[in-house]
């Protein structure tokens, strides 16, 4: 099954430079309904007025890191089981342990690319 390029995804991200780097990885992939936020607080603001289909969120971000994010999307019964992505720069094997444990669908070490995105969109997605 193709993965569909309309689907809604949500970036959230404290650095606007990173937001704008992975929004134009997504559009050279062909995903074009791409929303943002500045950190987790907002993100929830944003999930609760719009439904997405995949969420990518750095881990480091204040006042509400990913991973607190990643916790509260799991903890909620309609978006339990929204595809999360967490980006981050640092690959320290607790924090992957932890995302993973709290349901994280996949993990991006920055920096990386449109071809790393696209496989790990296409993994979460089962391509």
């Amino acid at each position: 099954m193709a993965i569909d390029n309309a689907m809604p995804i949500l970036i959230v991200d404290d650095y606007a430079t990173m937001i704008r780097i992975i929004r134009n990885l997504l559009k050279q992939l062909g995903f074009l309904n791409v929303d943002d936020a500045s950190d987790g607080t907002q993100a929830l603001e944003r999930i609760k007025e719009k439904k997405y289909s995949l969420i990518i969120s750095d881990w480091n971000m204040e006042p509400m890191t990913g991973y607190e994010l990643l916790k509260q999307v799991r903890a909620a019964g309609d978006t339990a089981r929204t595809p999360f992505i967490m980006v981050t720069a640092e690959s320290k094997t607790e924090n992957v342990i932890a995302a993973k444990k709290a349901g994280v669908n996949n993990y991006i070490v920055k920096p990386f690319n449109a071809q790393t995105l696209k496989g790990k969109i296409d993994a979460v997605f089962g391509e």
